[in-house]
């Protein structure tokens, strides 16, 4: 037997009857001083009592008998079965895994910090129970391994800056990170009969070592993405300024004009303070 099996058990009541009746006749028996009666039935129900058994909702009981693998029981009720099975109880829930936070490579080499969050449940006893040594571990370390590998696919982030743009970044791409960390997962349990039912990333960070000199480096490059757009506004808001001046006739500039009045212009727009302009209600030479 290299697969799980499942069995289906005697129901525990009719057993129970026949229990009760072992142990009202051994009371009878020991009232009427019939001794060898009352060992008889003291020897059957002692016989008969390791052979009851519960199946709670979303567990299971693996039955063995002298090491040989007899079946699974997978719906709950109340059995009874050979006094001489051995039954071994495994939970069918579904099971939440937070790792511990790991420190890791990414693609670029970057340290960072990084956990998954997992949820899991048996889908195959006969795997769980004979398969590995000990399922729970067993996640807990293929866990740890798998999220390490996903994080040396991928970078923390994109450096554009340096033309190093990705598709797919741990900070970023959170639906697509998941996905391959599940898939990858899935494959590592599978031999476990364990069945991976979400997986995510449940903390990520840059190594404390970094952390400080990254998040300057994410500062600068945002401010000079701000001012890129600052920039290409404020051109083209003088362009259209100007555009409308010689459509409209209000005044004629020639070229040097225009130079300064793009430069005070891009000045008042670019500007990170408040402007305090100066009024000239003199002529244009002064």
């Amino acid at each position: 037997m290299s697969q799980e099996k499942i069995i289906k058990l005697s129901s525990g009541y009719s057993m129970l009857i026949l229990l009760i009746v072992f142990i009202i006749s051994a009371i009878t028996s020991i009232v009427n001083s019939i001794i060898p009666l009352f060992f008889i039935f003291l020897l059957l129900t002692i016989a008969t009592l390791p052979g009851f058994f519960l199946v709670n909702p979303n567990t299971s009981k693996v039955i063995l008998l002298f090491g040989k693998y007899i079946g699974t029981v997978k719906e709950n009720g109340f059995y009874w079965a050979n006094p001489l099975y051995t039954k071994k109880s495994i939970s069918l829930r579904a099971s939440n895994f937070d790792s511990e936070r790991v420190k890791v490579n990414d693609k670029l080499g970057n340290p960072i910090m990084i956990s998954t969050i997992a949820v899991w449940k048996v889908k195959d006893t006969y795997k769980a129970a004979f398969d590995v040594d000990n399922y729970e571990n067993f996640v807990r370390v293929q866990s740890d391994a798998a999220v390490r590998k996903l994080a040396s696919l991928y970078p923390y982030d994109n450096f554009e800056d340096e033309g190093k743009a990705e598709e797919i970044t741990l900070r970023a791409s959170v639906n697509e990170v998941s996905e391959a960390l599940e898939k990858e997962l899935a494959e590592r349990l599978d031999m476990a009969g364990i069945e991976v039912l979400e997986a995510r990333i449940g903390y990520l960070a840059y190594a404390q070592e970094i952390a400080s000199a990254m998040l300057k480096r994410q500062q600068a490059t945002a401010i000079v993405a701000a001012r890129h757009k600052i920039v290409e506004g404020a051109v083209s808001m003088v362009e259209m300024a100007l555009e409308h001046l010689n459509r409209k006739n209000i005044v004629e500039l020639d070229e040097e004009r225009k130079a300064a009045m793009v430069s005070n212009l891009m000045v008042v727009l670019c500007s990170d303070k408040d402007v305090s302009p100066i009024v000239n209600t003199g002529t244009l030479n002064h």
